[in-house]
C-alpha cells in the first residue's frame, strides 16, 4: 500500500519525537543516584544553611587545598550552559567543555564507570535544582600542581575511561554492589591507598590507609570488616553506629547521612555482598 508523502511526513515526525523522548533522562531516579553518589558532600559549603550543590566545599590534599564547584543549573556560576554531552565528558573523560582536564579531586577516575543510562538521569536531576549564582572557588594548590596540562600525564599513568564491565561469573547482586562501590559510590577515592603522584594503588584496591585529607581510613576488605556481621554492617551504614556503641568519624558520618543511608535495602545488601568477596588484604602501613 502507497503512503502519501503526509503520511510519510507524520510518521517521521513521530519517531522523532519518541526517539527524543527515550533519551530524556528520568530526574527522580537520577535524584536517587545524586544520593547513591554522595554529590552533595563535595558540592556544599559545609556551613549552617549553605545552598545545597552551589560549591564551596574545601578538600585539603598534600597538592593543595581544593574547592566544589557550582553544580547549580546558573549559567554563568554553574553548569547551566552545559549540554547533556558536557556532563557525561566531565564524568566519563575528565574534561571540561573547552577541553580542559579536570584534577582528579574530581573523582572521575570513578565516575568514568556510570552507566550512559545513569549519567542523562544524574543530568536530568541536576537541571531540576534552583540555580545558585554563587562563584566557583579557584582551587588553592602548591606548585607546581595547579598547572592543568600536566594532567594529561597523570591520566596516561593512572586513568582508564570506560564504563563499568560486570563480572560474568558474579552474581547479580554481587555485580550491584560493585557498581555502587567502584562508579557512582566512588569508595575507592578515599579508601585506596596513594603513590606519591597521587595515583592509586591499583593492588592495594580499598585496603585503607592515609585519606585525601591526611586522617585514617579504614580498610574495606574482609581483614577488617570479616569482624562484623552482615546485620551490623548495614547497621553502621545506616545509623552511624558501630556494634560497641562508637559513632563513625566526621567525614564518614556524613556519607552515611548523605548516601549509605538513603540506598535502597537491596542496594545496600548488595554492596556489603560485593565487599565480602574483595580479596583480603593486608592494614596499609602507618
Amino acid at each position: 500500500m502507497r503512503r502519501t508523502l503526509m503520511e510519510v511526513v507524520v510518521a517521521l515526525a513521530l519517531l522523532a519525537t519518541s526517539g527524543s523522548a527515550s533519551a530524556q533522562g528520568d530526574a527522580k531516579r537520577g535524584e536517587y543516584l545524586v544520593g547513591a553518589g554522595g554529590c552533595v558532600g563535595c558540592h556544599t559549603e559545609n556551613k549552617k544553611d549553605a545552598v545545597p550543590f552551589a560549591g564551596g566545599r574545601e578538600l585539603k590534599t598534600p597538592f593543595g587545598t581544593f574547592y566544589g564547584p557550582n553544580i547549580t543549573p546558573h549559567p554563568q556560576a554553574g553548569i547551566g550552559r552545559w549540554t547533556e554531552g558536557d556532563f557525561v565528558r566531565a564524568m566519563r573523560e575528565g574534561n571540561g567543555p573547552d577541553g580542559a582536564h579536570y584534577f582528579p579531586a574530581f573523582p572521575y577516575p570513578s565516575f568514568t564507570k556510570i552507566t550512559d543510562a545513569d549519567l542523562r538521569d544524574l543530568f536530568a536531576y541536576l537541571r531540576t535544582l534552583p540555580p545558585s549564582q554563587r562563584p566557583t572557588q579557584p582551587h588553592d594548590l602548591k606548585f607546581p600542581f595547579g598547572f592543568r596540562f600536566s594532567l594529561a600525564g597523570w591520566k596516561w599513568l593512572f586513568f582508564t575511561p570506560g564504563a563499568f564491565v560486570p563480572d560474568p561469573k558474579a552474581s547479580p547482586q554481587v555485580n550491584r554492589g560493585a557498581y555502587l562501590v567502584q562508579a557512582l559510590g566512588h569508595c575507592g577515592e578515599c579508601h585506596t591507598p596513594r603513590n606519591v603522584l597521587g595515583g592509586p594503588k591499583r593492588d592495594r584496591f580499598l585496603a585503607g590507609g592515609k585519606g585525601p585529607e591526611g586522617k585514617n581510613v579504614p580498610n574495606l576488605t574482609p581483614t577488617r570488616l570479616k569482624k562484623l556481621s552482615d546485620g551490623e554492617l548495614k547497621d553502621f551504614l545506616t545509623t552511624g553506629l558501630t556494634p560497641d556503641g562508637d559513632v563513625a568519624a566526621e567525614a564518614m558520618g556524613e556519607v552515611v547521612t548523605n548516601t549509605t543511608s538513603k540506598l535502597t535495602p537491596e542496594d545496600l545488601a548488595a554492596l556489603i555482598a560485593y565487599l565480602r568477596t574483595l580479596p583480603p588484604l593486608p592494614e596499609e602501613p602507618k
